[in-house]
């Protein structure tokens, strides 16, 4: 459950594209995340395969699953730490979901 936070909260930046992407496509891109991205539950550090689904996955999939219970599972500033690490920007006092970043 963990790893599905810190991937998910991977996901802030917002991505332009010419169509959103599918119901399918969205659950297709969280799995991929959350398997690309288990080492991290276990205290490791974010995989290449890990960042590069933090950076290719769709705002539009991430956030309406960030519920309040999966929300207080996380610490936020660690997550944006890890993030960033993997090259992707997490922009200020954005609300994604039950979570809004520093």
């Amino acid at each position: 459950m963990v790893v599905l936070v810190v991937v998910l909260l991977g996901m802030w930046e917002v991505k332009t594209s010419s169509a959103a992407p599918s119901a399918a496509e969205c659950k297709e891109e969280r799995r991929l995340a959350i398997n690309a991205c288990k080492p991290v539950v276990y205290g490791k550090d974010p995989s290449p395969a890990c960042c590069e689904r933090a950076r290719v996955t769709h705002l539009e999939c991430v956030c309406p699953v960030i519920t309040p219970k999966l929300a207080a599972l996380i610490d936020v500033n660690k997550a944006v730490r890890l993030i960033e690490g993997c090259g992707r920007k997490v922009p200020r006092h954005y609300k994604c979901g039950s979570i809004t970043t520093p």
